[in-house]
């Protein structure tokens, strides 16, 4: 009963109902190509809203027209009241106390949910969050325009980009997925985060992440995306697609062409890509390939630069990238969202008055959170009114926005009830599903010594590594198998005391279970390990050197083994959420098979080869 669509959760409040002025073939042809063709390929569906689409489009103002292409983010739990320190924010940002204030001094099209960053503390309670999505298209339809929003959030599903928790149901993750291998677990996983987020009012998901993950030290993606190889993210990255349309919200796939071949954070700097043409072709390009066949809404930009094709320029600002490969030889005519503008592979390069007018020059329809909103709005505004951005280059884009808030049935109804979304989100329903899609994914990568399956009883077992909750979750677990469980928690860099401590302990345990978080990573400007990875290796190779049994259950990205391959049992679990912890143990003691296989090729730490190759993955 709760695996319902967006629709079904809308309350039937005012439905905002545009009138047709004037013949819609003659304001067409009014439009010229631009708005004639921005709609044509591919959506039959079309038809009936381009008339109100255009009728629209030229009774708007061309301040509300440079609204429209903005995605801004908002501090504060409700739109009209809020913290003082939202207020601080808000008025930091825009000037403004309100969330409500912003949309009114703006008009964005959209708006972003976070948690943490900028204080903007958007997500609390499912009715909250709903209330809040609420208010905030209230105050949208209280302009004149009456445009509803697209609101948006970051939701990949997974241990690290999941914006809501719980009562969320949390989803395995990209990664997980990949070692599970099932296009209809993926598409079951997307329709579960989008029937939730559509029950709180969010319409949009910046997911999925269809990078190929081919470097072991890409710093950024790493499990967020499905695996290494093409064809499997093609396969999955498209099912989650269409799983968040049956889920009632619209899709983005990220990060337009490829941020799976980096080894810089784009938040922090600019990568490079230096693929030659082939391989993007054949690596970075076939997964929104298919997405776009799958029909998503929305393909995000990357901040990187790709040489084979424009060198020296981020994808986000790159004509040849955005409109002559994305638009024209991959035929998309959906929406291009920029990544975020304030991070560092746009602010670095570009500065806040530039950036968005070079993304829009690039082929980009929306800005997503530029660093100075008024900067960024003014210098728009001044780069159509000075003939810098043509009207007919406005007019693509916001036509674009226009006409997706129509095939999503924002102008119907945009509204949610506050009442519904609690039952919906984590019902009960969605947790068993992700369970058992978790359940899919473990995968055991070494078994030398026979270890597993353990048997259940009495023993004493040390949790030690990495992750305040992952090991009390762990703990918990175990002893619910009937073990006495002793965690020696030691942090993401494990001290030489912290280390001594857990062989201290480990001298009187039966067994060891130690976790590890990233134990491969590499310092970028050095080529070696880094510290973190470093000390965690050293707690695994001393734990093992007190002759214990010890499991190493690598959390996060499955390269850690490559750290230390001489120890006899690995399991990978590609992320931390508690139904992964939940499978983990599950998996030790046989009550399920480990069924995942490696969805990325594990290299040997001395570069002399394959330690592991993709697919990978043993069983009971």
């Amino acid at each position: 009963m709760f695996a319902r669509s967006a629709s079904s959760v809308r309350l039937g409040r005012t439905t905002v109902r545009l009138l047709v002025v004037g013949p819609c073939l003659s304001l067409a042809a009014a439009f010229g190509p631009a708005a004639a063709a921005v709609g044509d390929p591919g959506h039959s569906g079309d038809a009936p809203y381009r008339g109100q689409v255009i009728s629209l489009l030229r009774h708007m103002t061309l301040q509300q027209k440079v609204g429209q292409l903005f995605v801004i983010e908002v501090a504060g739990r409700d739109a009209n009241s809020v913290s003082d320190t939202a207020k601080a924010v808000n008025q930091r940002l825009f000037g403004v106390d309100t969330p409500a204030q912003a949309i009114a001094k703006y008009q964005p099209g959209g708006v972003i949910y976070y948690t943490t960053r900028n204080s903007d503390d958007n997500i609390g309670a499912p009715a909250q969050v709903a209330t809040l999505s609420n208010g905030l298209q209230s105050a949208a339809l209280s302009q004149s325009a009456r445009i509803p929003l697209q609101i948006s959030v970051d939701q990949e599903g997974g241990a690290l980009v999941a914006r809501f928790g719980a009562p969320a149901t949390q989803m395995p993750g990209n990664m997980a997925l990949g070692a599970g291998r099932s296009a209809a677990d993926a598409q079951r996983s997307a329709e579960v985060i989008g029937t939730e987020l559509a029950a709180v009012g969010v319409t949009q998901d910046y997911a999925p992440v269809s990078d190929v993950n081919i470097n072991p030290n890409n710093p950024v993606i790493g499990i967020r995306s499905i695996g290494s190889d093409s064809g499997l993210v093609s396969e999955l990255a498209s099912a989650q697609v269409k799983g968040y349309h049956a889920g009632g919200i619209s899709a983005v796939a990220k990060h337009f062409p490829g941020h799976g071949d980096t080894g810089v954070d784009s938040h922090f700097g600019l990568p490079e890509v230096t693929h030659t043409l082939e391989q993007i072709h054949q690596i970075d390009l076939p997964p929104f390939e298919a997405d776009i066949a799958a029909g998503v809404d929305t393909i995000m930009t990357a901040h990187v630069v790709m040489p084979a094709i424009d060198p020296g320029v981020p994808a986000t600002m790159s004509h040849k990238i955005l409109t002559g490969l994305l638009r024209d030889q991959l035929g998309f005519d959906g929406l291009i969202v920029t990544d975020a503008l304030d991070m560092a592979g746009a602010t670095a390069t570009y500065p806040p008055n530039v950036a968005p007018v070079q993304a829009m020059l690039a082929g980009a329809d929306q800005l997503l959170v530029p660093p100075q909103m008024d900067t960024a709005y003014g210098a728009v505004l001044a780069a159509v009114q000075s003939g810098e951005i043509s009207g007919q280059r406005l007019d693509e884009s916001v036509f674009r926005i226009l006409l997706h808030k129509f095939r999503r049935g924002l102008f119907q109804d945009p509204f949610v009830d506050p009442a519904s979304a609690a039952q919906i989100m984590g019902a009960p329903q969605h947790l068993a599903d992700a369970q058992a899609i978790t359940d899919r994914t473990t995968t055991l990568v070494k078994n030398d010594a026979g270890l597993l399956p353990l048997a259940t009883g009495p023993r004493n077992v040390l949790v030690a590594g990495w992750g305040v909750g992952t090991t009390q979750t762990m703990a918990s677990a175990l002893a619910a198998h009937g073990a006495t469980t002793q965690v020696r928690e030691s942090g993401t860099t494990p001290s030489s005391t912290a280390i001594n401590a857990a062989v201290t302990a480990a001298q009187g345990a039966d067994l060891v279970v130690v976790s590890t978080n990233n134990a491969y990573a590499v310092d970028a400007s050095t080529g070696q390990p880094t510290a973190a990875a470093a000390a965690q290796t050293r707690l695994v190779r001393a734990l093992l050197a007190t002759g214990k049994p010890v499991i190493v259950a690598a959390v996060r990205n499955p390269y850690d083994v490559a750290s230390f391959p001489e120890m006899p049992t690995v399991i990978d679990t590609f992320g931390y959420t508690t139904d992964q912890i939940q499978s983990l143990v599950r998996v030790l003691f046989g009550e399920i098979n480990p069924v995942g296989r490696l969805p990325v090729s594990i290299p040997r730490a001395d570069g002399t080869g394959e330690l592991f190759p993709f697919g990978h993955g043993l069983g009971y």
